[in-house]
């Protein structure tokens, strides 16, 4: 009788994540035959190795070439065809001589295995049993600490062998992704998930499972040392970032929030403006309002008021990635909902900027339904923005739980940029006069001015609104010394961001748009030669 030819997974690389099954037959066999590169060393066979017993014979089946050019008639793929048919004959010459054979392959035979060339070519000629290995994704995962899927997410798997722009394409539209095959091609993968906008979320993951496993940030990996062995990884919730991960030393570290620059644009957080941010990378998420720790992810039901920072993802918050990244519904201006990446079943509510009544009870009864509700905002959704417009209207929807996830201000970073000219007492205006009457703006500057405040000035001027800022500036100019430093931040965090230093007496109000914060400085408050403003945190006696 002929032998019976068996696929055996022997999974990621650690021998005892080898199944009960695999061993049993690894141990039984009367032919033990694995694959290689020309150096003759198998991974497949030190997995093994431990289940192996005396006698057995082997067939080490070494491939002709890996990556190196040929001159087959054929071509590269001619020469491995011939290959796996010289392969096959040598096993079936076994199989008829009635040996079992046990092909071994790493992870799962039929995931991207090298057994499945043998498969193909003799499973119709001879009973054959494949027998699954827990394969290399899920060995990642589980030293990542962090699920491949969950909800109704979709796992895509991709081979680093595909041209830069079908991977970058996949990664833009794709919920958790592992793209394998990477050594030669890790270049070309780290440059895909750049381009998608998702370098940051990036996992690399070497020989996982193994006392030689390595896990970083894949932005941060030399390319000179990345073996074939290796994966890029965005596991669920990557965009999220909250999940702590396993370093190579087996030691569970906080992830980092290294972000890089997007293209947001807009500093503006209030209500009038009209500013065109360009789309960017966020990350999508939740919020357990009313913050019951006894709750599993994706139990709550409630809005949450989410402060998307100033400009790009640099700025969000981790708390802010994770209430985005569970929510069943967004909500808010269309341009600030637009910096959320799409996510599948996530249901998107793209407003008016004018409407933040309509907004705000729209966001409620969304949640009062059982809706997982963010409703977006620029900068943090407390500083003229959504939050107080959320609240007021929730006094109509009792029962409702609203909580407000704080985002970096445009003032903080504006003044960040300067230098630290809110390094003393300072107040925050907003020159709009759309909910309020020009008089209390006026008001209200003059009496900043007088108690010497630095201030924060929040929507100077938008396509309808331009004479306000030289009314201001004339207004501050009875109180303050013309030689006042002044901080113009334009578009801080996007791509054309500038940071004008000037004074008071020569503020130009044509400099000052909607995507504009300005600082006006104290009598304290200084400017260097180098252009760094900063209030002394002393005030003279």
């Amino acid at each position: 009788m002929a032998g019976r030819l068996y696929g055996v997974g022997l999974g990621p690389g650690d021998p005892e994540l080898v199944t009960v099954k695999a061993a049993r037959l690894i141990g039984q066999a009367d032919v033990i035959a694995y694959h290689s590169a020309r150096h003759g060393r198998s991974i497949a066979r030190s997995i093994a190795l431990p289940y192996m017993r005396e006698g057995q014979a082997e067939e080490l089946l070494k491939y002709p070439l890996t990556t190196e050019s040929t001159d087959h008639p054929g071509g590269y793929q001619g020469a491995l065809d011939d290959f796996y048919a010289e392969c096959a004959d040598r096993l079936a010459a076994h199989l008829d001589a009635g040996r079992d054979v046990v092909v071994l392959c790493e992870g799962d035979p039929l995931f991207y295995g090298s057994y499945m060339h043998m498969h193909k070519r003799l499973a119709h000629r001879y009973e054959t049993e494949v027998v699954p290995g827990v394969t290399s994704v899920a060995g990642a995962a589980a030293v990542l600490g962090r699920p491949l899927v969950e909800h109704e997410e979709t796992l895509t798997v991709l081979p680093g062998t595909l041209p830069a722009e079908v991977i970058a394409e996949k990664l833009r539209s794709a919920d958790s992704v592992a793209v394998l095959k990477l050594g030669r091609t890790f270049e070309k993968v780290r440059d895909a998930l750049a381009e998608a906008g998702r370098l940051d979320e990036a996992w690399y993951v070497e020989r996982a499972t193994t006392a030689n496993q390595r896990i970083e940030r894949l932005k941060d990996v030399d390319p000179a040392s990345v073996p074939y062995f290796s994966l890029a990884m965005l596991p669920s919730g990557s965009r999220r970032a909250d999940l702590p991960a396993l370093s190579a030393d087996g030691t569970r570290d906080e992830p980092r929030f290294s972000t890089g620059r997007d293209e947001m644009s807009g500093l503006s957080a209030g209500r009038d403006e009209t500013s065109e941010l360009s789309a960017g990378r966020d990350e999508t998420s939740g919020l357990s309002a009313g913050r019951d720790e006894g709750r599993g992810e994706g139990d709550w039901a409630g809005v949450a008021v989410v402060g998307l920072g100033p400009a790009g993802e640099q700025w969000l918050t981790p708390e802010a990635r994770q209430v985005l990244a569970e929510a069943t519904d967004l909500v808010g201006y269309g341009p600030y909902v637009d910096r959320v990446p799409q996510r599948p079943g996530q249901i998107r509510h793209r407003t008016d900027n004018r409407v933040e009544a309509e907004r705000a009870a729209h966001a409620l009864s969304l949640a009062r339904e059982g809706r997982r509700v963010a409703v977006v905002s620029s900068g943090d959704p407390g500083v003229f923005a959504m939050a107080s417009a959320v609240l007021e209207a929730a006094e109509d929807f009792p029962g409702v739980p609203v909580r407000i996830v704080p985002g970096l201000t445009a003032a903080h970073a504006v003044a960040s940029r300067a230098g630290a000219p809110l390094g003393h007492d300072y107040c925050v205006v907003s020159l709009s006069d759309l909910l309020k009457p020009w008089e209390v703006v006026a008001d209200r500057l003059r009496a900043a001015a007088r108690a010497d405040l630095v201030l924060a000035i929040y929507n100077p001027a938008s396509r309808s609104r331009t004479w306000q800022v030289g009314a201001a500036r004339d207004l501050l100019m009875e109180h303050r010394d013309p030689a006042t430093p002044v901080v113009i931040g334009r578009d801080v965090g996007g791509p054309q961001e500038t940071i004008t230093v000037t004074t008071l007496g020569e503020l130009d109000p044509s400099q000052v748009d909607m995507r504009c914060l300005l600082i006006i400085g104290s009598s304290t408050t200084r400017a260097t030669d180098g252009g760094t403003v900063y209030t002394p945190r002393r005030y003279p006696a």
